[in-house]
């Protein structure tokens, strides 16, 4: 393409075109031109950018892998600007950038840039907002691969805490059917005993031990030791003793048993204890649906709130501790399968901070998890929320290995990860300080063996919804 026809091509180029002629003059002679086929690579990931490509037409996109597998980022088509620009700070290829259509471009090398700066303003001023588009895309799409991979890691966990609750409420169901058909075949025969309105009281006041006493937990040999137990007295007093394995898992206890027989015998009484034994079955089972319908329902509410779900993503005063719980309750399997202790210490009435609910569970489960990963088996995590000034300031402490000196600096940085490949984006705490900064915060951490602290700062909320950030300065936790 012959010089005149690229100055033409330039001065129509949506990006760039309206810059002034010397300057299109000056990139004309400083850059070269690159023909490229559908699946040439523009870049390779992890390859030094050779410099600043403008897009004259064609089509060409940017797939990036964060551990999550490759994805489409952004992409170029004519008019566009390309490749590395002034004054960013990359240098080298986030991701493999594969040409869709045949493309032609303008190249001008990077090693021009400074007398870029110098000579073309108006192209400069262009590129730089150019720069800032770009990096605003890079960061929404970090955020949202990071934000999938917290809840991929935390999906296992949870399914296997929803499944369990689930389960008992079918297997109960399943059983209370079975039970009130014993406790209306039981009722009927009770009302046929022929009992005296003394004789029904005192069978009332035994089946109202299982409104007002729990079940016993035993262990297998204490449950064993329970039920022979039962089994001999029911045999003493005539009755059926195969209701004995209904009775163990009561709070019917042979003494209240022996109040009974004071005051009925016979038939009667085999009856009576048939009809008790159904009636604090099916208060069990229906005890045992409820604690299993709660903890299912406590578990999606701490997901819809770990989302913050239906809610706006904006600054907001909002209860730190509630998330803070959350994020634990959500990881709980992970730290059960590797018998890690988890203590949770919220200081009472903690002040209320202002932020982005969303963001701070962000960060929460990521420190958290993190956290869980670095303890040892059977070790300990401690999370604690206190006021410090006008922060509240969060510590996660974990009593792992802690980080090597050589790497402590390291850990913010974008993509580095002690983790082995694919179990880590090495985005999650450079996103996690990301986001506390652009909520007024910061993490720190110190690290030793035996010790490992994360510490999170988080502006209060103050009167007139603003933030002590903006009125005192930074706290210098």
């Amino acid at each position: 393409m012959s010089a005149p026809d690229l100055l033409t091509r330039l001065a129509q180029h949506r990006t760039i075109g309206g810059a002034p002629r010397e300057e299109l003059e000056w990139l004309v002679a400083h850059g070269y031109m690159r023909h490229f086929d559908p699946g040439e690579m523009v870049a390779r990931k992890g390859r030094p950018i050779e410099g600043l490509i403008v897009v004259l037409s064609g089509h060409f996109a940017i797939h990036v892998d964060r551990g999550l597998g490759p994805r489409k980022v952004l992409e170029w088509r004519g008019g566009d600007v390309s490749g590395i620009l002034p004054y960013s700070r990359m240098a080298a290829a986030p991701g493999d950038t594969v040409v869709i259509e045949p493309t032609d471009v303008l190249v001008v090398d990077r090693a021009h840039f400074q007398a870029l700066t110098r000579e073309c303003p108006t192209v400069t001023a262009a590129l730089v907002h150019v720069m800032l588009d770009r990096a605003r895309t890079f960061t929404s799409s970090d955020l949202q691969d990071e934000k999938m991979a917290s809840l991929g890691r935390i999906a296992a966990g949870l399914a296997h805490e929803l499944n369990n609750p689930a389960s008992a409420a079918a297997r109960s169901a399943r059983l209370l059917t079975d039970v009130l058909t014993s406790a209306e075949t039981a009722s009927r025969a009770l009302a046929s005993a022929g009992l005296t309105d003394a004789q029904l009281a005192a069978v009332d006041r035994a089946r109202t031990t299982c409104e007002s006493a729990t079940p016993p937990a035993l262990a297998p040999i204490e449950r064993a030791d329970r039920e022979e137990a039962l089994v001999s007295w029911l045999e003493a007093h005539d009755a059926d003793p195969e209701t004995a394995a209904t009775l163990v898992d009561t709070a019917v206890t042979v003494d209240r048993l022996d109040a009974l027989a004071s005051a009925v015998t016979g038939r009667g009484l085999d009856t009576a204890v048939r009809w008790i034994a159904a009636c604090c079955s099916i208060r069990m089972l229906a005890s045992e649906i409820e604690s299993a319908a709660s903890r299912i329902h406590d578990l999606v509410g701490a997901v819809k709130r770990f989302t913050y779900m239906d809610q706006r993503q904006a600054p907001e005063a909002i209860e730190l501790s509630q998330g803070l719980r959350d994020s634990v309750a959500l990881l709980v399997h992970k730290a059960r399968t590797k018998s890690v202790g988890v203590a949770v210490e919220i200081e009472p009435a903690l002040p209320r901070v202002r932020a982005i609910g969303s963001d701070l569970n962000q960060v929460w489960t990521n420190l958290i998890d993190n956290a869980l990963d670095a303890a040892p088996e059977s070790g300990h995590v401690a999370v604690t929320a206190a006021r410090e000034l006008n922060f509240v300031v969060v510590r996660i402490v974990d009593d792992g290995h802690g980080i090597p000196a050589e790497i402590r600096d390291r850990i913010f940085d974008p993509f580095f990860t002690t983790k082995p490949v694919g179990q880590g984006t090495g985005l999650g705490l450079e996103i996690a300080r990301r986001l506390m900064r652009r909520n007024e915060g910061d993490i720190e951490v110190d690290s030793r063996p035996g010790r490992t602290e994360f510490r999170v700062s988080v502006p209060m909320a103050m009167e007139g919804g603003t933030t002590a950030y903006g009125q005192t300065g930074h706290s210098g936790h």
